[in-house]
């Protein structure tokens, strides 16, 4: 069994729940059916959806008209972190989150780059991991300035759901 909720931010930078639902499994095709469902109950669109790599949601979200989609960067950066030794996790932790650091999509492009390029020398394991999702860790800069700290990732819902 799987519940998922959805949250979205409306755009007074707001939090709000939308839908909640008990799902037999975390297939594609129940994922599929939730967001069908917030369609038909008024929804009027959906600009971005984030959450973990789970490739159900990934290919549902897919589907969703006018969507792009975000890995959630907490996740994110937990899975990176799981390649590296202890010593080294403080010093990869910081230089990636340079990499979410500019407010202009084509500064934070560059300096993700940049990121992705200064790990290669000494982190190769962490750094193609950063190297291939620059387009999903930096979706979200294409919003409003003032909506992105709350599209960071998942962790709100994570905390409801402890």
């Amino acid at each position: 069994m799987a519940a998922i909720v959805a949250v979205a931010v409306n755009i007074d930078g707001r939090r709000e729940i939308l839908g909640i639902t008990v799902m037999p499994s975390e297939a594609e095709t129940f994922w599929a059916d939730f967001p069908r469902s917030l369609t038909r109950r008024g929804l009027p669109g959906v600009q971005l959806v984030i959450s973990d790599a789970h490739e159900g949601l990934r290919a549902a979200a897919r589907k969703v008209p006018g969507a792009g989609w975000k890995r959630c960067r907490v996740h994110f950066q937990r899975n990176l972190l799981a390649r590296l030794g202890k010593t080294h996790k403080p010093v990869v932790s910081a230089v990636v989150k340079t990499g979410f650091a500019e407010k202009d999509p084509d500064e934070g492009l560059a300096r993700w780059r940049e990121v992705a390029d200064n790990l290669y020398e000494r982190f190769r394991d962490v750094a193609e991991p950063v190297d291939e999702s620059e387009r999903d860790a930096l979706a979200y800069m294409v919003l409003d300035t003032s909506l992105r700290s709350k599209l960071h990732g998942t962790n709100p819902l994570e905390r409801v759901n402890k």
